[in-house]
């Protein structure tokens, strides 16, 4: 009888790995660096109940330990309404999780010396000098006023902008400006860079510069400044300084016609309200405005090399993309006792407290609060489409989570598979 069990626990581990999928990362099995096979096999099981529920079509899963691949599944269907079963190279539509890609674009630059944290946005984007805010005054009538200050570099990178989503804002002003000035995510990448930045000036900010947290366009904004700063549009300098030398060949910000077949697709309806799903960002089209903050395609693979580039301390391969000293600032505590509005980043991504903001990243601030398993340090972002990775320090662990499910259900699942992950690590054998 243990021979069997121990047949099955290495038949499972050679599944779960499978062929090397992550452009050159290393393979191994996962008892090797000291986590359990069977309990990762758990991952699969619920996931597959998800998708027999019709609440999910299917996803992606990849998980690196100490540099090495230990997971690599593909549960499901890429596209269910068609009949089409999941593959581990599916391209997925990653929404904000372009946003880290825009901001190690931006720190390169930063390192290079041609931009500052400190300097004022209106350095490179000159529209963007006299902003205003809107007001509300004691009788509950709207205006605007002048910013007290010019939105900077810093604010761009940790969401302190004063910037918003106007697809999300509860603000009828907010909503309006947005819309009128053709800023609203989906319309937005139809429209020049010129006419975005011109519509990001028309706008009023939701509040003071620096003052708060609060999701928005603002990397979307950082996208504009590395294309001033650089010359080059953002999916070119993003493609020749990271894409291409980190061996991602299907990350950008659109797929080829030859690769439309491995477009990932949702449910044809909300699994929570039965309504039709809405329609997500169209990816076969060339965008006239790359947004650096939603608008770019992945694949697992090709998102666990940059998460372990980033892990490395800016290298992989023996290539340096950036200096261990700028991951470790970009992966520290930069909103300080500065409040969230509406939402903290942890109650933003997961429904859960415990994180901070640094550049580009969600932080975790220590081992407790949060009710998701995970070590101080960590860092991690999601996508609107249904898209989640996390970098573990610690742990020396990076996850690349790949689902095409927008709408509510996405924090439940972000948590589901960081316990899954999560209580599968540990020594095989008591010391």
């Amino acid at each position: 009888m243990k021979n069997v069990s121990k047949a099955i626990i290495i038949a499972t581990a050679l599944m779960l790995v499978g062929r090397a999928f992550a452009q050159g990362l290393p393979t191994a099995q996962p008892e090797t660096v000291d986590v359990s096979p069977e309990r990762l096999s758990r991952i699969r099981a619920v996931l597959q109940k998800e998708v027999d529920a019709d609440r999910m079509p299917g996803a992606v899963v990849m998980i690196a330990r100490r540099g090495q691949l230990i997971y690599s599944d593909a549960i499901g269907f890429q596209d269910k309404a068609a009949g089409k079963p999941m593959t581990k190279d599916a391209i997925f539509r990653i929404y904000s999780m372009t946003k880290p890609f825009a901001s190690v674009g931006a720190m390169m630059l930063v390192e290079e010396g041609k931009i500052q944290l400190n300097d004022p946005v209106s350095k490179f984007l000159p529209e963007l000098a006299k902003m205003e805010v809107l007001v509300t005054d004691k009788d509950g009538k709207t205006g605007r006023e002048p910013a007290k200050r010019q939105i900077t570099i810093h604010d761009l990178f940790r969401h302190t902008a004063g910037l918003t989503y106007g697809e999300f804002s509860a603000i009828p002003e907010i909503k309006a400006a947005y819309a009128e000035a053709n800023i609203l995510t989906q319309p937005s990448r139809l429209i020049t860079p010129e006419q975005f930045t011109a519509g990001i000036a028309k706008a009023p900010l939701v509040r003071e510069p620096g003052t708060a947290f609060e999701y928005s366009l603002a990397v979307d904004v950082l996208g504009r400044v590395v294309e001033a700063v650089s010359g080059q549009r953002l999916s070119v300098f993003l493609n020749e300084r990271l894409f291409q030398p980190l061996k991602m060949p299907d990350t950008g910000f659109k797929v080829p016609e030859a690769s439309w077949n491995r477009i990932a697709e949702p449910l044809s309806k909300n699994p929570l309200t039965g309504e039709p799903t809405e329609q997500l960002l169209d990816v076969k089209i060339d965008p006239s405005n790359d947004l650096g903050g939603a608008g770019s395609v992945s694949t697992a693979a090709d998102y666990l090399r940059f998460c372990q580039m980033m892990l490395n301390g800016g290298m992989l391969d023996g290539h340096r993309y950036l200096s261990p000293t700028t991951v470790k600032l970009m992966t520290s505590d930069h909103l300080g006792n500065r409040p969230a509005s509406p939402l903290t980043p942890g109650g933003l991504l997961m429904g859960v407290e415990g994180y901070t903001f640094g550049l580009g990243f969600m932080v975790r601030q220590g081992p407790g609060l949060a009710g998701v398993p995970g070590s101080e340090g960590e860092y991690m972002w999601a996508g609107y489409g249904g898209t989640f990775f996390w970098i573990d320090p610690k742990e020396q662990l990076t996850v690349v989570y790949m689902a095409q499910t927008p709408g509510a259900i996405r924090p439940f699942y972000r948590r589901m598979i960081k316990a899954l992950v999560a209580q599968a690590i540990g020594p095989l054998v008591v010391p």
